[in-house]
């Protein structure tokens, strides 16, 4: 089966609970439709770029999955149905990286990023 990663925002005047109640809700739409839930990671709330539907702050959920496409778009389609979820993102992948995400990761532990190039000596 195709593997996923899903990032989902949800409103900032949800409990945290309930936001990974998000989580538990969304791996159990995968799961009925033949899917799987690899793993997830709930990152907190965060500051947005920009207002989305007048909320400054949004709890940020991201799941891995390992589910048939038509699974996907019925766990798409609920969650722009659902009140609390503002944004969903889903990329396609070739396999899943072990370990955290990179944001759960701890600034040290990332690694160099190397030099860029656009500095001046």
């Amino acid at each position: 089966m195709p593997l996923y990663e899903h990032v989902m925002i949800a409103r900032q005047d949800i409990s945290s609970a309930q936001a990974e109640g998000l989580i538990e809700h969304f791996s159990s739409v995968l799961s009925d439709n033949g899917g799987k839930l690899v793993g997830s990671e709930y990152w907190g709330l965060k500051t947005l770029a920009y207002k989305i539907n007048k909320n400054r702050k949004g709890h940020y959920a991201f799941l891995r999955s390992d589910a048939p496409a038509p699974a996907v778009q019925e766990m798409e389609r609920l969650a722009r149905l659902h009140d609390d979820v503002m944004r969903v993102l889903t990329v396609k992948v070739e396999a899943h990286e072990d370990g955290p995400s990179v944001q759960m990761q701890k600034r040290d532990d990332r690694g160099d990023r190397g030099d860029r190039g656009d500095r001046r000596r």
